[in-house]
């Protein structure tokens, strides 16, 4: 099982980006997902999160501003962020826990991380 984010890049102040992150590989069934992220010289936190039925949860940082979904389908996540702000930068995770088709358990997974810079 993997996790592949995409969509990071640099943006102004104010502007705005999407960020996508596909599970692949033996996937049977994708419980929580969720966008942390990572800031140097800070601990990760989590952004966002979706549970089935699509409930879903928010950094109060980030609280208006973004926006998480998935696609059931595809077994994707997503992250709209809009009027991002400097404080903003970080290098962005996709997390999921997962049962693969060869498990009974859910297991975590983490994804490559995608850089997100907003300059001022």
């Amino acid at each position: 099982v993997q996790l592949q984010a995409s969509g990071g890049g640099t943006v102004q102040a104010g502007g705005s980006l999407r960020l996508s992150c596909t599970a692949s590989g033996s996937v049977l069934i994708i419980d929580t997902m969720s966008w942390f992220r990572q800031a140097p010289g800070k601990q990760r936190e989590r952004v966002a999160l979706i549970r089935s039925a699509d409930v879903t949860d928010y950094a109060d940082s980030v609280k208006g501003r973004f926006t998480i979904s998935r696609d059931y389908d595809k077994d994707m996540v997503y992250l709209q962020m809009n009027n991002l702000k400097p404080e903003d930068t970080a290098v962005y995770y996709c997390n999921a826990d997962i049962r693969p088709t060869y498990s009974d358990d859910d297991y975590n997974y983490w994804g490559r991380g995608t850089l997100v810079t907003v300059s001022s």
